[in-house]
């Protein structure tokens, strides 16, 4: 519900806050007074696009913000959350469009948005009539979408149900598609990697096995080399003449020790260098004794070396194929046997959807029926409340059809055309509202079909005082009417506003009688900075008592002053009490 709109600077209004009440809220006001503005307003709080010349002249920036109740809007309540906004914790959110430098930005609950996301919400929010709006009663979507509206909740359910089972029927059988299109593929693919399993299970590759050969084939291809360093590293270190008449590092590090601890009784000092000699001498001899295992161990092995080259070349088909490394090799054989099952369970998982898409066609079937048996009763019901209202509304001979046709094939709504058909006076043919209707009679059928989805059917069954109530505006709703027709679409609006909110802009007393709230829409020359000196200013002010009676008689003959217009409009509000 929306509860007021503040404007500023927006067209000729200057500065006006306007607020909003339950039931119906009519403005009114002198032609060329601004009453536009105050719809271009609402527009703009739903998302609509700006115009940046919308911006009073002299100004630089125009402003319009909105508070609305949204509490009970679960859906709304989630967008306003994932958009970062905040709600009031009077359960109310602020909307702020604003049009500076050409650009317009929005807001919603204090934070900046995308203007496409006021109108996702205002969808929620509000239904706007007006001659453009009235052009979506003339789709068939739309007509489908009112009747299944007028049916009622649980009807609402069936229809939820049968959608989420035909879209989950849409993904099936994408699927399916896609398997059987890309089944040659899969194949080839099951092929390359049973393949590639088969030469890497005949290869049975170790983990880290190619690091190891690579070391063995370079200790192997450099033997003699090897062979010549340990030799003459070992004759360094420990070796001797034939006459043993050589000293080696051992007997000079033995000699240096001796001569260091032959003098350690005169100074401590040589001692403990003596005692480093001998550690030295240890090691020497324990490297002396590796070099020499290391020499005795190293042969050459040719036949050795043949098959390690072999083996190396096995290795490297595999990691030319499947990896860097023969651990990379390893993983893209466990992760091409989990794919290789994956793929052989294809055939499995085709037969199961299948399987699933026969219960689903079951099921849509079930469900379309019973969608069908609603819609064709539900149908009868409205097309009856719509002619009884538009009767009264100055369509006497018209009535309304509401044809429920089997399509060819069902959709994702059903299996149902439906199709808004008018007669709009005896003797007349039956044809759908596109072209049947003048934009007075659309207007009028407008407003009878929303008296009836408010008032009749389950939809008025299953509503409750916690409901969350929406914002119905009518622009033009009375173009073409006047006199008795006038008094009765101010009824019906009235009636229309014990459910719901209804926001109207009127020309017409007999309208405008059957209020809850009244508001006014003046203007007024001012002085101001614009380069023509004098423009128009528009105010917004809510009437009462003897005001709203001299409203009503400006209305009724454009003197607020005609006793006899007084004496009309006061005949007028009196009616209306009684009427309602």
């Amino acid at each position: 519900m929306l509860e007021e709109i503040a404007i500023e600077n927006l067209g000729v209004i200057r500065s006006a806050r306007v607020p909003l009440s339950d039931g119906l809220t009519v403005i009114t006001g002198e032609t060329g007074a601004g009453k536009t503005m105050v719809l271009t307003g609402l527009n703009l709080l739903m998302g609509a696009k700006a115009d940046p010349q919308s911006v009073r002249p002299g100004s630089s920036s125009a402003a319009v913000e909105g508070r609305v109740r949204v509490s009970g809007r679960d859906a709304v309540l989630e967008r306003v959350d994932e958009a970062g906004g905040e709600v009031e914790d009077d359960g109310t959110v602020v909307i702020l469009r604003t049009i500076a430098d050409g650009r317009s930005r929005a807001h919603l609950g204090g934070r900046a948005v995308p203007q496409g996301v006021l109108a996702e919400i205002a969808e929620d929010l509000f239904t706007v009539h007006g001659q453009a709006d009235q052009l979506r009663l003339r789709t068939a979507a739309k007509q489908r979408d009112a009747l299944d509206t007028f049916v009622g909740p649980a009807h609402q359910r069936v229809l939820a149900s049968y959608r989420a089972a035909w879209t989950e029927r849409g993904g099936l059988l994408a699927e399916i598609a896609d398997l059987e299109a890309r089944g040659a593929e899969r194949a080839r693919e099951v092929e390359l990697l049973r393949i590639g399993l088969e030469e890497i299970e005949r290869v049975d590759p170790q983990s880290g096995e190619d690091a190891e050969l690579q070391a063995l084939i370079e200790r192997l291809s450099n033997a003699e080399g090897l062979r010549t360093a340990a030799t003459e590293a070992h004759e360094a270190v420990a070796g001797e003449d034939a006459e043993g008449a050589r000293e080696n590092a051992i007997a000079l590090v033995e000699r240096a020790r001796r001569a260091l601890e032959s003098a350690a009784h005169s100074d401590a000092a040589l001692g403990a260098l003596a005692t480093r000699f001998a550690e030295v001498g240890y090691l020497l001899s324990d490297v002396a004794t590796d070099v020499a295992a290391y020499v005795d161990d190293l042969q050459a092995d040719p036949a050795g070396l043949e098959t390690a080259h072999n083996r190396m070349a096995e290795l490297n088909a595999l990691t030319r194929s499947y990896g860097e490394s023969i651990d990379e090799v390893l993983q893209w054989a466990s992760d091409a046997g989990l794919r290789l099952l994956d793929l052989d369970d294809g055939g499995d998982r085709l037969a199961s959807m299948r399987d699933r898409v026969a219960e689903l066609d079951g099921e849509l079937a079930r469900l379309a029926e019973i969608l069908t048996a609603e819609r064709t009763r539900g149908a009868s019901e409205l097309a009856t409340a719509v002619t009884n209202e538009l009767h009264g509304l100055a369509m006497g001979g018209a009535h309304l059809v509401v044809s429920v046709q089997p399509l060819e094939e069902p959709g994702p709504f059903g299996a149902d055309q439906v199709t808004f058909l008018l007669v709009p006076h005896p003797g007349a043919p039956e044809r759908p509202l596109g072209k049947g209707a003048s934009g007075g009679e659309l207007s009028r059928v407008m407003l009878a079909l929303e008296v009836a989805l408010a008032t009749s059917g389950g939809a008025a069954a299953e509503r409750t005082a916690d409901t969350p109530r929406s914002t119905f505006v009518f622009d033009e709703v009375d173009a073409g009417v006047g006199g008795r027709a006038a008094v009765e679409v101010g009824r019906r609006l009235a009636q229309l506003g014990r459910s719901t909110q209804v926001v109207v802009v009127t020309h017409l007393a007999q309208v405008a009688a059957f209020a809850d709230a009244h508001l006014v829409v003046t203007k007024s020359s001012d002085e101001d900075a614009a380069d023509d000196g004098m423009i128009t200013v528009t105010g917004v002010r809510e009437v009462t008592a003897d005001a709203r009676v001299r409203e009503l008689a400006r209305m009724l003959s454009g003197q607020d002053d005609s006793e006899t217009a007084r004496t009309h409009a006061l005949e007028l509000l009196e009616s209306s009490v009684v009427g309602r």
